[in-house]
């Protein structure tokens, strides 16, 4: 090519110092291949020679007819009637793609050179990212995912908890793809994991939504059932909790004595007063007229019924006739059985006992008849629509942190059945180690105050006691 000489010197002076540049003996040809069939198209081919014993070669996806190129000019023959806009789109991509070849030479090593393919590799990567990413998931599987497959393994913890971790484990994942993009030799290890990579991998989560559309093959590569959503502080509060847990495990396993959170601190969980009902409230629900739906009457009855016992909904469904004991339910909740595990006793009052009397012959072992988890949530919302539990309630928007006003029917949950039984018998009783005697809470829990309401009544109480 014409003035070649001259264009691979002003490549050089891009990319070196003044100092640096010396003399550069390299050259790049572009050439064809044509079979004995005389095929009607043919790879544009480039050879890049370094000296007599520096030859490396490159075939580019750019097809050409073999009729029209010229190997003199290395392009399309100057003599053919060719389109004009094709033919400056075709010399263009030449020109480029040879003075990208350049530039992979002039900052490979001679490490880089002595691998296979190197120069179809280096090309590869910087023109498609997006095919390497998926290739990259297999260098995830390292020393440090072997070990979190290993914590994961001896710790004794449920399904759903685990499925938890596993969930940590392909964000993370995901996380390392991401960032090879920028580091191709980024890798997770376990010693040098710092606050500085854990504040990386907090922006990631808070960014992975919109880099899920951006770059949708590292995805591809590791999924999630569904598309990442928004994630606010208390979520990923939880996350670097896992990632915590994980950490003490390692470093009490003496496998390393790296502990990222001795200074990467996680942040307080944004939460607001605890939402739930009164008794008189919860009455109305229960003697409310759902005779023209049986399915809603069922899980209503359920509900009342775990507003009178106060267990978390995963203790809640797996309850059988063996935890009726003397009457009163004895479990072990789910969340103490991997360190100290207590069993918690509640007494049954006339209410829950006549709940249970109901189905007591039928479900076979079943204390009642449960359905899935997600299904029972919406079940409550449509029983508090329908029996017009529709107050406006202050929550607060764990994404953005601020307060939002909603419908109670809107945040009803299992999970306030369980708010329900703590706030009203806190209301009584005023003893917040008490109540966590029948919650399953252990004595001072810091989570146990988000049930605790310091309403106006208990503060008119605490007042009189200076009279």
């Amino acid at each position: 090519m014409p003035y070649l000489w001259d264009f691979q010197r002003l490549v050089v002076q891009m990319l070196c110092k003044p100092d640096e540049i010396t003399i550069f003996m390299a050259t790049v040809k572009a050439f064809i291949r044509v079979s004995k069939t005389k095929s009607q198209s043919a790879n544009v081919r480039f050879r890049l020679s370094a000296g007599r014993n520096e030859q490396y070669f490159y075939t580019s996806e750019q097809l050409i007819d073999p009729n029209v190129w010229d190997s003199k000019s290395e392009g399309i023959n100057p003599k053919v009637a060719y389109d004009k806009t094709k033919r400056n789109a075709f010399n263009k991509f030449i020109g480029n793609r040879r003075q990208l070849i350049l530039e992979i030479y002039i900052e490979s090593t001679e490490a880089d050179r002595k691998e296979k393919n190197w120069l179809d590799n280096k090309i590869q990567t910087i023109l498609h990212p997006e095919r390497t990413e998926t290739e990259r998931v297999v260098k995830t599987e390292s020393v440090f995912f072997s070990l979190y497959d290993q914590f994961l393994a001896e710790r004794n913890s449920t399904d759903r908890i685990k499925q938890h971790y596993t969930a940590v484990k392909r964000m993370m994942q995901r996380f390392e793809l991401f960032s090879q993009i920028d580091n191709p030799n980024f890798q997770l290890k376990l010693d040098e994991v710092d606050a500085s990579l854990l504040r990386a991998f907090d922006t990631y989560l808070i960014d992975e939504p919109k880099l899920f559309k951006k770059h949708k093959q590292i995805f591809e590569a590791v999924p999630d059932s569904r598309p990442p959503k928004q994630r606010g502080q208390n979520r990923r509060n939880k996350i670097f909790r896992y990632i915590r847990t994980f950490y003490k495990w390692a470093n009490d396993n003496d496998i390393t004595s790296n502990n990222p959170f001795s200074r990467f601190k996680i942040k307080e969980d944004v939460v607001g007063s605890p939402i739930y009902i009164n008794i008189t409230e919860r009455n109305n629900l229960l003697h409310f007229d759902l005779s023209s739906n049986e399915r809603l009457a069922i899980q209503r009855d359920i509900f009342v019924f775990q507003c009178l016992i106060g267990c978390r909904v995963g203790d809640l469904v797996n309850l059988t006739k063996d935890n009726l004991i003397n009457g009163a339910i004895e479990y072990i909740p789910r969340k103490t059985k991997e360190g100290r595990p207590i069993t918690v006793r509640v007494p049954l009052n006339e209410t829950a006992k006549e709940i249970l009397a109901r189905y007591a012959d039928t479900y076979s072992q079943k204390l009642l008849p449960f359905i899935a988890e997600q299904n029972y949530n919406y079940a409550i919302k449509d029983i508090f629509e329908l029996a017009g539990l529709t107050r406006k309630v202050t929550v607060i928007n764990t994404i953005t942190g601020e307060e939002e006003k909603k419908p109670l029917n809107e945040v009803a949950s299992s999970h306030l059945a369980r708010r329900t039984f703590a706030g009203n018998l806190y209301k009584k009783v005023k003893d917040p180690n008490l109540v966590g005697s029948l919650t399953g809470h252990k004595e001072g829990s810091k989570a146990f105050s988000r049930y605790r309401e310091i309403d106006e009544e208990i503060k008119c109480d605490l007042v009189k006691l200076l009279e």
